[in-house]
Formats: structure tokens, sequence, C-alpha cells
């Protein structure tokens, strides 16, 4: 079903402006909350993300050569050109760096893929750890997938912009962002299995339940391609070699007494974080099937002191933000997204959402961080043609 909203209709209208011709179409994709189950995709583990309410949106034409033009409604960013036929990993700057991305895996994937020209406009936040990346990268790829006829499965596109993201961008991430974003669906999250990619969609009303899911952008920037998630996933992968297994998925909760003593400190950590946190998702699918969303609370603070503690992916402005909510009237709290900054995620009787709103930008100023932009989201559809 096609439709069609004042942010599709702006968008045609500056495609045409720019490009001199109509767009063959408007597709979005969502940005994503990740209720619980962090770190654990790329250890091929579980994940329980959802689709969110703030989308990126694309209008796009395909060309009859192989050149590229890419502009974004963001202010500061010109008219991005390349040539499909030059390009490599590492090609790109800044946000081209995702359409650019997406199209070289789907040549890589033997899909004919001509230039095109192509206008972003999203809406969800930057470097919040919501997934904007992703957001584009998931609603490009639906485009040109369609366009193109590839007719490639939503599984297959997930590994494809995967593939984009880990050997063009250079970000080592599994693929919850993605699979949250192409396979979505309204009031459900998604629980993936992420070494064989089997989705069931969850039941997830936090409305009926008297609550809200808050979101609390701390303002710090993060960013995929550095460092620290980087060297977060060689531990891993050091922790899955020394125990034998092909990932961290295949260790219990009851191995972690015999990694303990194969493991140096950190390594265990590091092992020890995943190996709960997938233990956590499993036990919140079950908690909502059985209960609903308003028992929660406690696995999503069991998952935010393991990211604090063991994994060590959090920071003062999140720590603040998950202490503030908890203490204000939240029924559970934890950081959302790679670390680093980003975003922390608060469930809220509806009754006391005002108050953790307020105390929560209370305690920011009095700790002179930089002003929180706090924002509810709810699940939301996947990618999806729009006109």
């Amino acid at each position: 079903m096609r439709t069609t909203d004042s942010r599709t209709g702006m968008l045609t209208s500056r495609f045409e402006e720019t490009f001199g011709a109509t767009p063959d179409g408007v597709w979005q994709a969502p940005g994503r909350v990740n209720l619980i189950g962090e770190h654990t995709d790329y250890n091929e583990g579980f994940v329980l993300p959802f689709a969110i309410d703030k989308t990126a949106k694309v209008a796009l034409r395909l060309r009859s050569d192989s050149t590229v033009r890419l502009l974004s409604t963001f202010g500061g960013h010109g008219l991005v050109q390349d040539d499909l036929a030059g390009l490599e990993p590492g090609s790109g700057r800044g946000w081209s760096r995702y359409p650019l991305g997406v199209a070289w895996a789907l040549k890589e994937r033997g899909v004919q893929v001509p230039g095109f020209d192509l206008l972003l406009d999203s809406d969800v936040p930057l470097g919040a750890g919501l997934s904007s990346s992703h957001a584009i990268e998931c609603a490009v790829i639906t485009a040109l997938n369609e366009l193109t006829g590839a007719g490639l499965a939503a599984e297959e596109l997930v590994l494809a912009t995967q593939r984009a993201e880990n050997a063009f961008v250079g970000a080592p991430t599994g693929i919850m962002d993605q699979s949250a974003s192409l396979r979505g669906a309204k009031g459900r999250a998604v629980f993936l299995d992420c070494r064989d990619q089997h989705v069931d969609l969850v039941p997830f009303d936090a409305e009926a339940s008297g609550l809200v899911l808050l979101v609390i952008d701390t303002k710090v920037s993060h960013s995929h391609a550095d460092g620290g998630y980087a060297s977060r996933r060689a531990s891993c992968e050091l922790g899955a070699k020394t125990l034998g297994v092909k990932a961290l998925r295949d260790v219990g909760v009851a191995d972690l007494v015999e990694a303990a003593t194969l493991l140096d400190d950190t390594t265990l950590r590091r092992v020890r974080h995943v190996v709960t946190e997938n233990d956590r998702v499993l036990q919140t699918v079950d908690v909502l099937a059985r209960q609903g969303p308003a028992h929660i609370g406690r696995l999503l603070d069991a998952s935010h002191a393991s990211m604090r503690d063991d994994f060590e992916i959090s920071c003062a402005e999140l720590d603040l933000a998950v202490e503030t909510a908890r203490a204000s009237g939240a029924i559970g709290a934890r950081m959302t997204g790679g670390g680093f900054g980003g975003s922390a995620i608060a469930l809220t009787p509806v009754a006391q959402e005002q108050q953790v709103r307020d105390a929560v930008v209370h305690a920011f100023a009095q700790a002179a961080f930089t002003a929180p932009d706090i924002f509810t989201v709810t699940p939301a559809a996947g990618a999806r043609r729009l006109a």
C-alpha cells in the first residue's frame, strides 16, 4: 500500500527541482531501537529490536549511465557525484558512503545496478544509536532491489547491507539493525536469531500496558567505525576461539565457570556480557509472551549493568540518564545501540513520563552535560515504497 504525506510530497518536489525529472518513486526505511540484546548479533546470538516511527526517505531515479548523484536535505551538505564504475571500499565521504556501499554490494552480488539520482530526507537522529545509517542503506537497497528487478529476499538484503557496512564503510557491525529496519512490523518487536536469520514478530504494545518507551538521546555522538567497537568484537572472537566454539552463541551461562579458568579478566568480562545478554533476550521474549511489557524492567536494568561493567561501552551521560530515569519512576532502563554514546531507553508508566523527562533534563544540567533530546518511540512498519 502506497501513501503520500507532506514529507513525501516535499521530497518529490525537491527532487524535481534538483534533478529536472520526476523520481521513479519514494521509499522509506525506519531507524531502530534495540529493546534488549546488545553486541550479541555478531556473536550469532539473539536480539530483540524494533523498527521505530522515525525514518529515512529517499526519492530515486535510475539513470542510463553509471553516474550517481546524491543530495540530502540536511543543512550544509552539497551535491555528491560519483561513478559506479570506479567504486571500491573506502569510496565516498560522509553519508554518501551508505548509498554507494549498497550499490557496490549489490553489484558484487551480480545485480546490474545503473547510475541513479537520489535525494535523502531523514528524521532519524544522527549519532544517537538509533541506526540512522542503516535506515539510509535499507531505504536505498529496497528501492534498487525493486527498480533493478533483482528480486532479492529480505534475508539477502540484510546480508548485502551488512557487506556494505563491513567491507565498504569499514564498520564491523552485525545484522541486527538492518534486520529490524527491513523486517519490522507495527506493534511488534523483531526476535531475531542471528545465526540463521529466523525471525519471530513478538507483540510489544507498551501503550496497552499503560507505558511509554522513552528514548533519551545524550547527544554524545558515536561511530561504529571507531576502535572501541572493533576491539570489543575482537575480544569476542578471541573468547570463542579460546573456548573452542564457533561463536559465543554456543556458550551457556553454566559454562562461564570453566571460562573463568581459561580467559584473561578482560576477555572473560566481554564473554560474560554476551553470554548473559543472550540469556536475557530469551527471558525477555518469554516474559513478554506470558506477562507483558510491565514485567521486563529488571532485565533492562541487568542489561545496562552488564554493558557498563563487563562490556564497558557506557559513558557518564548514559549512566546518568539510566540512573535518573529509574530513580524517577521508570520501571527499567538501559543504554541502547553500539555504545560509547548515543541513547538510553526508559520503559516508563504514562503517569510518570513527565516526571522522568524533567528529572533527566535537570540531572544533565546539574552535571553540566549537553541537554538531552527526549522522545517516545513505538514499533513501526519496516522498509517499503511510499510513492
